[in-house]
C-alpha cells in the first residue's frame, strides 16, 4: 500500500465499523469490518447507510434509512436497529466515538428531513424547500448565495452541500471574488464573503472540509474569515500563520504527505480554537477534532513505517556531535511522537513502542533523567509513563537487567529528591507501576528489589518503607 492509500485508510478510521447481525440463536454474528457512509441509493433520492469492506471494498451492508423510530445509540460506539425490510436485527460497532456521533447525527438529520417533507406543504413551506440549483458565483449573485445559506433549514442542508460539491468552480470563483474585494478594500463585500464561508463551514460536511482545508484553499479560507463584521479590530490570521508560526523539524521530514498533514492539522486547530471558537456548534467541533485526530494517525503511521526516519532520529540523539540543545529538542519530539501515537489502533501502538524499545529509547531516557534541566527530566518521566500505560513489562523487563540498573537508580533517586510536586508524583507513579503485584511475577519482583537495593546505597530504609508500606 502506498503513502496516499495509507493516508486515505487512516483518515477514514473515524467511520470504521464492525457489522453485526442477530442470528436465530439470539447471538450476534460478525459480518465483517468496513467503513460506513450515508449516501443516496442508486436511481433514488432516498438516503441509506452503506458499509464497504475495508479489504475488497465489497458492500457489506446496504440499509435504507427509515423515518420510523427504529434506531438506538448505545455506549457511544454502537448504533443498532431492526431492519423492517429484512426483519433482522443489525448493529454497527464503531472504532471511534466521534465516528458513531457523526453517523448518528446524519441519521437524525435524514429522519428530520423525511418527516419535514411528510408534513402539509401548505402549512410548512420553507423558503428553500424547492431548492434545485445554486447560482453561479459572481458579484451579483453573492447576496442570493448568502441568503440561501442563511435561510436553509435542515431539510435543504444536504442538498445545498451536494450542489456546492458538484460545482467544480465554486470555491475557485469564490476566492477570486474574495481577492478582488480585498484589493478594492470593499469592506461590505468582505463581510458578505466571511458570512458565506462561515455558513459553508457550518454545513459540517466532511467532503467540503476535505476541499477547503487542502493546501490549495486553506490560507484563502482563513483570509476570508479575517473579516468578521462583529469584530471591529483587524484580524491578521494569515500573517500570524506565515510569519510567527515557525515549523521546527527535529529530523528533516522528506514525505510531502506528512508535511502537508502536519501543516493542515495546525491550521485546522487554529481555525477551531481561535478564529471560529465562539460560533462552532458541538457537532462541527467534533468533526474538526476528527480531522485533527485522523491527520495525527496518518502522520504517526507514515513516520513509524519509515525505518530510516526512526533510525536517523536515534542516531542523532546518540551522536557526540549533536549539541545539547538539539538533543533536548529531539527528546521533546520523541515525547510528542509517542503522544500522537494514541491516534493509532492499539495493536499498532504496541508495535511502535516495541520498535522504540529495540532502538534503545530507555537508554535515551537514562541520559534525559540525568539532566539539570527540569523540563527535560519531566519530559523523560512523561515518556516512561506513556510506556507503562501501553505495556508495563516493556520498562519492567529493562530495569531488572544489568543494563537497566542506572535508569532504575535514577527513578529511585528521583522519588527521594525534592524536584517539586509535579515531578515527584511522576517518579512515584513510575515506581508504583513497576511494583504492581498484579502484573509482576515473583522472579521479576525479586530481581527488581535486588536492583533497587544496589542503587540505593544511601537510602535503603526509605526505599524499603516505600516498597512494603
Amino acid at each position: 500500500m502506498g503513502a496516499p492509500e495509507k493516508s486515505q485508510a487512516n483518515a477514514s478510521s473515524m467511520q470504521r465499523v464492525k457489522v453485526y447481525r442477530l442470528n436465530d440463536d439470539g447471538k450476534w454474528d460478525d459480518q465483517g469490518t468496513g467503513h460506513v457512509t450515508v449516501d443516496y441509493l442508486e436511481r433514488s433520492e432516498e438516503l441509506g447507510l452503506f458499509v464497504f469492506d475495508e479489504e475488497d471494498h465489497e458492500t457489506l451492508l446496504l440499509h435504507r434509512i427509515s423515518a420510523d423510530d427504529i434506531y438506538r445509540k448505545q455506549e457511544d460506539t454502537i448504533i443498532s436497529w431492526r431492519d423492517p425490510e429484512f426483519s433482522s436485527e443489525l448493529a454497527l460497532s464503531f472504532q471511534e466515538t466521534t465516528g458513531c456521533a457523526y453517523i448518528w447525527d446524519h441519521i437524525c438529520n435524514v429522519q428530520r428531513n423525511m418527516n419535514f417533507h411528510s408534513l402539509n406543504n401548505d402549512t410548512f413551506h420553507g423558503p428553500n424547500s424547492e431548492l434545485r440549483e445554486l447560482p453561479a458565483v459572481a458579484p451579483s449573485t453573492l447576496p442570493l448565495i448568502l441568503k440561501t445559506l442563511v435561510e436553509s433549514g435542515i431539510a435543504d442542508q444536504m442538498r445545498l452541500t451536494e450542489l456546492i460539491l458538484n460545482d467544480q468552480e465554486f470555491f475557485r470563483k469564490l476566492m477570486v471574488e474574495f481577492r478582488m474585494y480585498e484589493d478594492l478594500e470593499n469592506v461590505e463585500g468582505l463581510h458578505m464573503i466571511y458570512k458565506i464561508v462561515r455558513g459553508i463551514i457550518m454545513l459540517n460536511s466532511p467532503q467540503i472540509f476535505e476541499k477547503i482545508f487542502g493546501d490549495e484553499l486553506i490560507m484563502d479560507i482563513i483570509g476570508c474569515l479575517e473579516y468578521d463584521p462583529e469584530v471591529h479590530h483587524a484580524q491578521n490570521h494569515r500573517n500570524f500563520l506565515k510569519e510567527h508560526v515557525v515549523f521546527k523539524e527535529a529530523i528533516p521530514i522528506k514525505d510531502p504527505l506528512v508535511l502537508s498533514k502536519i501543516h493542515q492539522t495546525y491550521r485546522v486547530g487554529y481555525l477551531k480554537d481561535v478564529i471560529l471558537a465562539r460560533v462552532l456548534d458541538e457537532t462541527t467541533l467534533g468533526n474538526l477534532n476528527s480531522i485533527i485526530h485522523s491527520n495525527n494517525a496518518v502522520v504517526v503511521s507514515l513516520l513509524k513505517d519509515d525505518s530510516t526516519f526512526i533510525q536517523e532520529l536515534f542516531a542523532r540523539i546518540r551522536s557526540p556531535t549533536t549539541s545539547e540543545e538539539s538533543k533536548k529538542n529531539l527528546v521533546y519530539f520523541v515525547h510528542e511522537f509517542c503522544c500522537l501515537s494514541k491516534s493509532l489502533q492499539m495493536v499498532q501502538q504496541l508495535r511502535l513502542y516495541r520498535d522504540l524499545v529495540n532502538e534503545g529509547i530507555f537508554d535515551i531516557m537514562t541520559d534525559a533523567l540525568q539532566s539539570q534541566d527540569k523540563k527535560l527530566v519531566l519530559t523523560g518521566t512523561d515518556i516512561l509513563i506513556l510506556f507503562l500505560n501501553q505495556d508495563p513489562n516493556l520498562l519492567r523487563s529493562f530495569v531488572i537487567r544489568p543494563e537497566g540498573i542506572p535508569l532504575l537508580g535514577l527513578l529511585v533517586k528521583g522519588m527521594l529528591t525534592d524536584f517539586g510536586d509535579d515531578m515527584h508524583c511522576q517518579f512515584l507513579e513510575i515506581l508504583r507501576s513497576l511494583l504492581d503485584s498484579f502484573t509482576l511475577s515473583g522472579t521479576q519482583f525479586i530481581m527488581f528489589l535486588l536492583n533497587c537495593w544496589k542503587t540505593c546505597q544511601s537510602c535503603k530504609i526509605e526505599f524499603l518503607f516505600f516498597c512494603f508500606f
